[in-house]
């Protein structure tokens, strides 16, 4: 059986993420953060990947950019897979660990570039055990005040929740003081995209083909540089 090939210590895959909440994690910054490091330790940077509008505790099958990530640690032989802080992995205890270990298996590891429980003693391993779970908790209590921001808005009969790709907010209608909230229309650029992705699908395309066929014809996704299978699925359900 043939060897595997060993990984490259001195080059890297980049990993972002940024969810609706983390507006001060945002894409720039993290990018900035990960070139600096970089620079700093003589490291190249040669794959770069991105999950926008990903939670921190979605299952891995549906963060398509950490998994094209861990994936491309094979193709590139990296020997690291780098992101701006440990958080930005997951905030989630299990996933993080499962991630750890799927990136293990491709003879490379995991590397903050905040310096967050570095090494391979049993204390650096404890530390990075620690510092998910107090991003768990952290998650816990962003959600915990995102839900009663919600009840209120909810009292005070105004609009909660997202808008959906292919949608917008009637800024024309009648609003008073007893009801604020303003109800979805389509929105007709966004509604041809929709139309395009389910053609697509009709003929028999994976969601993820959906996504390199919307961008190769020069649709733009509302947040983020590119099309992921998650949001084609999400225009054809």
């Amino acid at each position: 059986m043939a060897q595997k090939q060993a990984s490259d210590s001195k080059k890297a895959v980049a990993y972002i993420r940024v969810s609706t909440d983390d507006q001060a994690q945002s894409l720039e910054t993290q990018r900035s953060t990960l070139e600096y490091w970089a620079m700093l330790k003589g490291v190249s940077i040669i794959g770069w990947h991105t999950d926008a509008g990903v939670c921190g505790a979605t299952a891995i099958d549906e963060c398509p950019g950490l998994l094209a990530a861990i994936d491309n640690l094979v193709h590139k032989r990296a020997g690291i897979l780098v992101v701006a802080k440990r958080d930005r992995l997951a905030r989630d205890v299990m996933k993080s660990a499962l991630v750890e270990r799927l990136v293990e298996r491709q003879g490379a590891r995991v590397v903050s570039a905040a310096g967050e429980g570095e090494g391979d003693t049993p204390s650096d391993k404890l530390m990075r055990t620690m510092i998910d779970v107090f991003a768990e908790y952290e998650r816990a209590i962003i959600r915990g005040r995102v839900k009663n921001a919600l009840a209120d808005k909810q009292k005070r009969g105004e609009r909660t929740g997202g808008v959906p790709y292919g949608m917008m907010l009637d800024e024309t209608g009648p609003r008073t003081k007893r009801n604020t909230a303003m109800r979805l229309i389509p929105n007709p650029e966004e509604q041809k995209v929709v139309q395009v992705a389910r053609k697509l699908r009709a003929s028999g395309l994976s969601f993820a083909q959906i996504a390199e066929e919307l961008g190769r014809q020069g649709f733009k996704p509302r947040i983020g540089p590119k099309w992921f299978p998650i949001q084609a699925l999400r225009m054809c359900a």
